[in-house]
């Protein structure tokens, strides 16, 4: 969120009351206003250098006055609401739609912050096709070039095209896209045209970054479990390292609470008391709740005391232990005695 205000506060139309603010300072004062709940909430999606950034303006910050406040929020409304007009419509509509609210030429000074900024991503045009449709579209191209089009696409569809390939392609094209790192604008439109003969709009030369590690996982996580096992296994033939990696990312601890409690207490069964205290020690109030449910009373507060206890607890450490309880619950999962639920899977009992 602190990007899109700082995308858009670098042009003209400045009100009096924003005193040239620039972005960062811009992104400060909107955290300080919507106050420290949703500030911390809006930082679980930024980078440690983008935090450093914003806690650094944030302390710098003198008295502000209401009418400034009431400019930064109205300024990070437009732009959001014109970001969202764009990813559904594309540029001409989210125009057509600011202007029927907010005037002609509020509308056109707000595309033009965000245009001059934010790069359209490429294929565009093809995202907002229906995934069955894409999928026979697609399939006859060479795996490089169906692992860039899923990279830019939204994952929940990416994973219904992935999960309906051949299966000698599945894992070529989820390969691909774990070591795809950035791609030149030249290729992109070369796949562009050859795919849909028109271009999408690219607002600058600079490479584009796509895919990735992060990225297939979250591919993955989407797809049905029998075409991740499938993957996974191929993977591991032809780079047990990368499959490794992806497999410690497929699963992260505060997923437990997709876990019903018959799982769970087969979890805790498994788990050491020491290694579920440090575990606990940085997840929120549900994880911890979910967690306690299935504990005698007792446990709980032996728990509970321990962590208390425990004192401060090295970042390091919480996460070791949270992952050593992750692979307890691949290995119960991988075993057949505990289920995980994933996004878009039928429930089926038999």
């Amino acid at each position: 969120m602190a990007k899109t205000i700082d995308a858009g506060s670098e042009y003209g139309g400045k009100k009096k009351s924003d005193k040239n603010y620039n972005g960062r300072q811009k992104a400060a004062i909107f955290l300080v206003t919507v106050g420290s709940e949703i500030s911390a909430e809006i930082f679980k999606y930024l980078r440690e250098d983008e935090i450093e950034t914003l806690t650094f303006e944030i302390a710098r910050l003198e008295t502000i006055e209401p009418d400034q406040k009431d400019a930064i929020l109205q300024e990070f409304q437009e732009l959001m609401m014109a970001n969202q007009f764009i990813s559904t419509g594309g540029i001409d509509y989210a125009r057509e739609l600011l202007e029927k609210a907010l005037g002609g030429q509020k509308a056109v000074d707000i595309i033009n912050r965000l245009t001059s900024s934010l790069q359209v991503r490429p294929f565009d045009f093809i995202r907002r096709t229906d995934p069955a449709h894409l999928l026979n579209f697609i399939q006859q191209e060479h795996p490089q070039t169906i692992a860039l089009i899923l990279a830019y696409l939204e994952p929940n569809k990416a994973s219904v095209i992935l999960q309906n390939l051949p299966h000698e392609v599945q894992s070529d094209v989820a390969r691909r896209i774990a070591t795809m790192d950035r791609t030149s604008p030249e290729v992109l439109r070369e796949v562009e045209r050859v795919l849909e003969k028109k271009l999408s709009t690219l607002s600058s030369e600079d490479y584009t970054a796509a895919g990735g590690v992060p990225s297939i996982v979250e591919i993955l996580n989407l797809v049905d479990r029998a075409s991740e096992k499938q993957i996974i296994e191929s993977l591991e033939d032809e780079d047990p390292e990368l499959a490794e990696e992806i497999k410690k990312r497929m699963f992260v601890f505060e997923d437990i609470v997709m876990l019903d409690d018959k799982a769970i207490q087969k979890v805790m069964r498994e788990v050491d008391g020491q290694e579920l205290a440090k575990a606990l020690k940085s997840v929120d109030q549900e994880v911890q709740d979910k967690i306690f449910r299935n504990m005698s009373k007792r446990a709980a507060g032996m728990l509970k005391e321990d962590m208390e206890f425990m004192g401060p607890v090295r970042l390091k450490d919480v996460e070791e232990a949270q992952q050593k309880i992750v692979s307890i619950i691949r290995k119960l999962e991988d075993s057949g005695e505990i289920v995980v639920a994933r996004a878009g899977e039928d429930e089926l009992v038999v």
